[in-house]
């Protein structure tokens, strides 16, 4: 028999030969379903819910634990602060002052401030004072410095759905954990908000709730290039004077890579404010860094905040 005639035959026999169990072995891969009860909502419900507690909670006066965390795949290493005390007022439609106190000796490791337009944050141990717009961005070493307080007050309080803005339903999952459970999957809504602004149609939020207690556990927001800015999570939801409010919120800027968690200790809702409340002290001698070079926004829209 020919060298070729050999290989046509080794090929007839080999295509021949039953693909059976013991050449090939196949087993099933599943992601456990979680068997918490869901509850159902249809999206004008969800919708109603995200505009009622916009309506219902007009300001706050929070003592909170913050926890922060800088670096990521850019920077190449992450790096965990200490845990500090901050104090956090907030009245709408776009006021916001926020206080961090170093642990023990409980000094200003921070304080900062916005209108919605404008912004203020002071850094005592560097003799610094950053003021300028929110739609102006800024990168430096210090990460206190590129914080803005806008984005603080975008994730506490998930906007109304404007007018200028289109909301749809979708039906999703998620992998959760619970205690020390296994990953399992499970459903949730989201609910997709596109706006309309002087660049077109464009992808603004997605606000995903909880299909065990039909409650915003996360929420997402775009610039106008589709790229997310902020990653807001919420847990540990409690009743304050009939207004569902989360106690843990984390707040992640994947682009700026840093990561800020709010675990509140304190919580008093529709408290008068004053204007002076949100006035950050300047001691006599501070360096004042003005950032005057605006960039393209990369938080939603704040005129139409209520």
């Amino acid at each position: 028999m020919s060298s070729s005639s050999f290989q046509r035959s080794v090929l007839v026999l080999s295509l021949a030969i039953p693909l059976t169990g013991c050449l090939f072995r196949s087993h099933k891969v599943e992601q456990p379903i979680s068997t918490a009860p869901l509850r159902s909502a249809t999206s004008a419900e969800l919708i109603n819910f995200i505009n009622t507690q916009a309506e219902k909670i007009q300001s706050m006066q929070a003592t909170v634990d913050i926890d922060t965390s800088v670096g990521g795949v850019k920077k190449g290493k992450v790096t965990e602060f200490q845990e500090i005390r901050g104090y956090v007022l907030v009245r709408k439609p776009a006021m916001l002052r926020m206080i961090g106190l170093y642990p023990v000796v409980r000094n200003k490791a921070f304080d900062m401030s916005s209108d919605g337009q404008n912004f203020r944050v002071y850094i005592p141990s560097k003799n610094r004072l950053l003021v300028g717009r929110n739609d102006v961005e800024t990168h430096s070493a210090n990460q206190l410095e590129n914080l803005r307080p806008e984005v603080i007050y975008e994730a506490l309080l998930i906007r109304h759905i404007d007018p200028n803005e289109i909301a749809v339903m979708e039906n999703d999952t998620r992998i959760v954990t619970v205690g020390k459970n296994k990953p399992v999957t499970q459903a949730d809504y989201v609910i997709d908000v596109v706006r309309n602004d002087q660049h077109g149609w464009s992808l603004s939020r997605k606000i995903i709730f909880s299909r065990t207690d039909l409650l915003p556990h996360r929420q997402l927001i775009y610039d106008e290039a589709g790229n997310i800015v902020t990653d807001a999570r919420y847990d540990d939801y409690h009743d304050y004077n009939g207004s569902e409010f989360p106690t843990r919120i984390e707040i992640i800027r994947p682009q700026e890579e840093y990561d800020i968690t709010l675990n509140i200790i304190k919580l008093e809702l529709n408290v008068p404010l004053t204007d002076e409340q949100f006035l950050v002290e300047i001691p006599a001698g501070v360096q004042v860094v003005n950032i005057a070079q605006p960039q393209a926004s990369s938080s939603s829209n704040t005129s139409s905040r209520r």
